[in-house]
């Protein structure tokens, strides 16, 4: 007679077998982003998206990855979650720094935690010879973002949200991987449960002083948000985004550059050309305007006039517009 398994026995190994599957899940996807391209620097916070990055790190990518922390010095707590990541690197021998900063509260800290910590990490990343930073950003925090940039009338760009694959905000010579877009905030809580640890909570996660924290506690109390729709809509977006550069690529063809500036005949449609405006300024003066702004000039290009931006002067009465960098303003 076949011998059957006791229920105890099918219990214990159900969280080992989900992490596997969870570990498969994770090669998958980073396969897809980061094939074989050298060692990447992950930063994991102690919170539980962080950590259970790292965990899967741990089992898909093994030996290929350092880990960095920042602590802003704004918590007292921070500390002891720096250490508590160390040790856990220390148990499984990751390379581990922490990376102490000395931010002042007051206006805009998260603004200003986020440009320093980037900054830091990506002077992390060159003296230690990594390829790559990679965060632990998922499914959840695109909704939010989408959310966020809904409210703040954002074009296609924003609201394609986070990208996969990026640039490290201030150094875009450096790869900003996110390997966890695709997963939910409980698929990552899972992963940490199935391993047996205790992520650590950070209270600005929920402080309503926050935009991100207050669209998070609306969305997970409206109970008719999908999340993760509104996170594949996001990457729908993207797609859409990736298409305009590419209709824009073709547009810059009838943009004829000389010593003095460019002209140009606009025949594609406004999205479009936006984005060739945005081409020119950066050619001419290197600047990268805001999108507002650049929807504004280009009113005032449509309507006939001339206006300035990023150094720029644009001249719409008449075709083709012409553009030139603006001559500075004379003191009297």
């Amino acid at each position: 007679m076949r011998a059957r398994v006791p229920r105890a026995a099918a219990i214990d190994t159900a969280p080992a077998q989900a992490l596997i599957a969870a570990t498969a899940r994770f090669t998958a996807d980073w396969r897809a982003l980061w094939p074989a391209r050298g060692s990447v620097g992950l930063a994991v916070s102690g919170g539980p998206d962080s950590l259970a990055m790292l965990m899967l790190a741990h089992h898909a990518i093994p030996g290929q990855f350092e880990v960095a922390t920042v602590d802003h010095g704004l918590r007292p707590q921070a500390a002891d979650e720096a250490a508590m990541v160390a040790q856990l690197c220390v148990r499984f021998g990751i390379e581990h720094r922490t990376i102490k900063l000395d931010l002042a509260g007051g206006a805009a800290v998260q603004k200003r935690a986020r440009d320093a910590r980037y900054a830091a990490l990506a002077a992390w990343l060159r003296e230690r010879g990594l390829a790559a930073l990679v965060t632990g950003h998922h499914a959840d925090d695109q909704a939010e973002t989408l959310v966020m940039r809904l409210n703040r009338g954002a074009g296609v760009r924003g609201l394609a949200g986070m990208r996969p694959r990026a640039s490290v905000p201030g150094d875009l010579a450096l790869p900003l991987l996110r390997p966890l877009l695709g997963w939910r905030r409980a698929d990552l809580r899972a992963v940490i449960e199935q391993a047996g640890l205790i992520a650590c909570d950070d209270p600005g996660n929920r402080d309503p002083r926050f935009e991100r924290a207050r669209i998070r506690a609306d969305l997970a109390g409206a109970g008719w948000v999908d999340a993760a729709a509104l996170a594949i809509s996001a990457r729908h977006l993207a797609e859409a985004d990736e298409a305009l550069d590419w209709a824009a690529d073709g547009e810059m063809r009838v943009v004829e550059w000389t010593e003095a500036g460019c002209a140009y005949t606009p025949i594609a449609p406004r999205a479009v050309r936006l984005r060739v405006l945005e081409r020119i300024v950066s050619g001419l003066s290197g600047g990268h305007p805001r999108g507002r702004d650049l929807a504004r000039w280009l009113d005032a290009l449509e309507s006939g006039g001339a206006a300035t931006l990023g150094g720029v002067r644009g001249d719409g009465r008449r075709l083709p517009w012409r553009f030139a960098l603006a001559r500075p303003h004379r003191i009297p």
